[in-house]
This record gives structure tokens, sequence and C-alpha cells, in this order.
């Protein structure tokens, strides 16, 4: 007679080992820290209380008033305000092209390697963007001058009449002299370092293929650099919407020319220390801010198009 065996016990299965859970570490937070900090208080907190200044007014009857969005309504119906901005969009379109065009064709010759004397001209195109804007301004401004300047020497000693630089119709374009004085040797070295790094193969294949020296530019050199002009550009673009130093300089010689609300950051300044109309001045700086962020933004988007 057999016996039935009773089946065996299975063997139990190792418990899995327990989950570890992985901390959380802060050291990449400690070391991101104190550029936040920074950033939030040099950049941040102006804008926040920028926006904040910008909801309220001051009136005689009843103190500082929220108005939210009134502001903004008068900034957009302001007269003065659109006549500054229309002034400094007509000084970009026209000397900001110049003066790019101008660093270009000096950074292409330095590159080109069949300019005597190439370091010596690099420096010196590059010297002036080394004195300060003030400085600069009144160094013009003297020049400029018709009765005291190299202008009114120049009347004198050869018994002619040349216009005055600092006349209503022609003192946006003395302005835009001295800021291309200024800075084409910025722009000459944006350029001119960006085209020192095209790879020496292309220009070699270039050769081989009977290219000529305009062939070159516009085939290899120009779209190597695009980068760089774009960020030119648009270094540019802000610029000339933050145009104040020239101006406000310029003022005392050419009282009858340029007005308090010649350029938007000039009017700006005037309502905020003069006219002590702090809560309008956030206003506008903010309008006008939001404006070149637009035109930035629209122009590097352009710029960096494939097939453009």
């Amino acid at each position: 007679m057999t016996t039935l065996q009773p089946p065996a016990a299975a063997e139990p299965r190792p418990a899995p080992p327990p989950v570890r859970r992985e901390r959380r570490s802060w050291t990449g937070w400690g070391f991101l820290g104190p550029f936040v900090a920074v950033f939030a208080l040099v950049f941040l907190a102006p804008i926040a209380y920028s926006v904040y200044l910008s909801l309220f007014r001051d009136q005689l009857i009843g103190g500082t008033t929220f108005v939210g969005l009134d502001n903004y309504g008068e900034a957009l119906r302001d007269e003065r305000f659109w006549s500054s901005l229309g002034r400094v969009s007509l000084f970009l379109a026209v000397q900001v092209p110049i003066m790019l065009g101008i660093a270009l064709l000096v950074a292409l010759a330095l590159d080109s390697g069949r300019l005597y004397g190439r370091d010596f001209f690099r420096i010196s195109i590059f010297l002036p963007y080394a004195v300060p804007a003030v400085v600069a301004t009144l160094m013009w401004g003297f020049m400029y001058g018709t009765r005291f300047g190299l202008v009114g020497d120049i009347n004198g000693a050869l018994g002619v009449s040349l216009p005055d630089p600092l006349s209503p119709d022609l003192v946006l374009a003395s302005i835009g002299n001295i800021v291309t004085w200024e800075f084409v040797g910025y722009n000459m070295l944006i350029f001119y370092s960006a085209l020192r790094v095209v790879p020496h193969s292309l220009y070699e294949a270039a050769q081989i293929d009977g290219a000529g020296q305009i062939r070159v530019i516009t085939a290899i050199k120009l779209p190597a650099i695009r980068g760089a002009l774009v960020i030119a550009t648009i270094f540019s673009i802000i610029g000339s919407f933050q145009l104040f130093n020239e101006p406000s300089i310029l003022q005392p010689l050419a009282r009858n020319a340029i007005t308090t609300d010649y350029t938007p950051n000039y009017y700006t300044y005037a309502l905020s220390f003069n006219g002590q109309q702090h809560n309008y001045f956030a206003t506008v700086a903010i309008v006008m801010g939001l404006i070149t962020m637009v035109v930035a933004y629209a122009v590097q988007l352009r710029g960096m198009r494939k097939g453009v």
C-alpha cells in the first residue's frame, strides 16, 4: 500500500531589495543661487517696481491713486512720445545700415590680408570705442560749433558759410555721425572675429574652383558670419532706441533743435527728473521697452531664418 506524500513546500522567495530613494542634491542650486539672486535684484525687481508705479497716478486731490491701465492709454495717445519714437526710428533706419556697412567693409579689408599695416588700422578704427561717450560728444560738439568750433574757424578762414551741423535740419545727422564714429570699431571687431574662425578649407575649395574675391565674400564669408551680423544689428537697434547721451549733452549747444522730448529716453528722463511724473515716466519706459523687445525679436527671427 502506497502512501501519498504531501507536496513539498515551495521555497520562500527572497524579498526584493528595498527601494532606495535618491536624495535630491541641492549642490547645483548652490552654485546657481548667487546668479539668481543678483539677476532678481538688478533686473526683475526694477521691472516689477516700474510696472507697479505705472498702475498709479499722483493727483492734486486724493494723492497717489490706483488707475490701472489708464497711464498706458495716455502713453499711446501722447504725441510727444510718438514724435520722439519716430525720430529715433528714422535715425535707426539710416544710421544703423551705414555704420554696419562701414564696419563690415573694414572687417573684410582687414581679413583679406592685402591691407598694409593691418594691426595699426585695426587698433586705430577700434580706438574711438574706448573714448567715453560723454567725451566724444563734447569733442564733436566743439567741432560742430559755428562761433567757437571747427566749423566756425573754417568759415572765418575761407570766407564761406558752411551749414550749421546743430541746426534743426542737420542735428540728427550730426548725432548719427558721432554714434557712427564711436561704434564702427566695436562692430568691426565683432565681424573681424567671426571672419577669423571661418575654416580655411572653404577658401582652398573656392580657390580650386577659380572663384574671385567677390564670389568668396558673397558665397563664403557673408554666410559664415551671418550670426555675427544679426547680433550686431540687434545691439545697434537697441542702442538706437536707447539714444540719450548725445542729444542730452548737445542740447545746451542746440537749444532750438534738441528739445526734452527729442528721443524716448530723453523724454522719460525729463518726465522723471524735471516734471516729477514718476508714474507716467515708468509707463513710457515700459512701453518703449516692449517696442524695443518686439523689434529686436523680429529682426532675430528674420535674420536666423534659413534661406533668407
